[in-house]
Formats: C-alpha cells, sequence, structure tokens
C-alpha cells in the first residue's frame, strides 16, 4: 500500500508516527478539510503533470488553479495533466492520495508559493483517507522539493 510506503519514507525523519488516517475518505481537498476539520486552502494538494515525457509533481494550496501562463514559462510546455489511470504507474500513489513523500524515481518535485501564507498545510500521505500536518519548511525538507516555483492562481486577492 502507498501509505505503507510513506510511513516507510517518513520513518528517516521520525514523522511516520504524524500521519493522521481517517474513517472517512479525504480524497478530495473539501473532503480532506471536512476530515481535519480546517480551511480547505490548507490542504496542499499535489498534482502530476507530464514534462519532457517525465514526471513533475507541483505542490499547491487547496484554493487554487494551476495558471497555464505561468506554467509554460516555468516549464516550457503546456500544462499537462496524467490520466488517472496514469498517475499510479508514473508516482507510485493513486489519485485521491497522491503527495510529494516516498514517490517514484526521477519525479521532480516543485512547492507553490501559495502554500508559505499559512503556518501549516496537510498533504495527503499516499492513500485516500490520510494525511500530515507540517509546516511550509517542513514541507519543502520531507518532499526533498527542487525549489519553491510561484505557478497558481486564484490566491494573491484572498
Amino acid at each position: 500500500m502507498s501509505i505503507d510506503r510513506v510511513r516507510e519514507y517518513l520513518k528517516q525523519w521520525n514523522m511516520d508516527e504524524k500521519i493522521q488516517e481517517f474513517n472517512v475518505s479525504s480524497a478530495t481537498v473539501e473532503l480532506a478539510a471536512q476530515a481535519l476539520h480546517c480551511e480547505p486552502e490548507r490542504i496542499a494538494k499535489t498534482l502530476a503533470f507530464k514534462v519532457d515525457g517525465s514526471c513533475v509533481l507541483i505542490v499547491t494550496a487547496g484554493d487554487v488553479k494551476i495558471d497555464n501562463a505561468k506554467f509554460k514559462r516555468l516549464f516550457k510546455t503546456k500544462a499537462k495533466m496524467f490520466a488517472p489511470d496514469e498517475v499510479i504507474e508514473f508516482v507510485g500513489h493513486a489519485i485521491g492520495g497522491v503527495c510529494p513523500f516516498g514517490v517514484n524515481d526521477h519525479i521532480r518535485v516543485y512547492l507553490d508559493i501559495s502554500l508559505r501564507r499559512f503556518n501549516t498545510v496537510f498533504p495527503a500521505c499516499g492513500s485516500s483517507n490520510s494525511a500530515i500536518e507540517l509546516t511550509p519548511d517542513e514541507l519543502e525538507k520531507y518532499s526533498n522539493s527542487i525549489e519553491w516555483i510561484d505557478a497558481c492562481k486564484g490566491w494573491q486577492e484572498n
């Protein structure tokens, strides 16, 4: 199971015990916010894109959308997400549990600056009923992200 993979991955920092599992689904931003009793924007959603024949993950705040023009400037290509049936093969986690932890090799992880406005955020942990509460700095450390980027729209006005 993917959550076991994430648990094993986070164990290297003794963070595996901080994973929360729910009796309800947390597969969408709305469901995760309900399960965690927090604002939807604090859910750190992980989006998988095809870039140059490989996979790029962008972790964003729950209330934003990818800005296609910004994406194209950053990655020199149009934003094209993986089809649902491709996600588990390329990322290692199924939709609803996609996260930047314990992913397949050669995946580039980026964090969107929309997350920096919160003290803590909640990314999934490999299953559709899990999450972990992390500061943005912890998320950066544990995700082995390449860098913080500005790839989204819709949050600066909030």
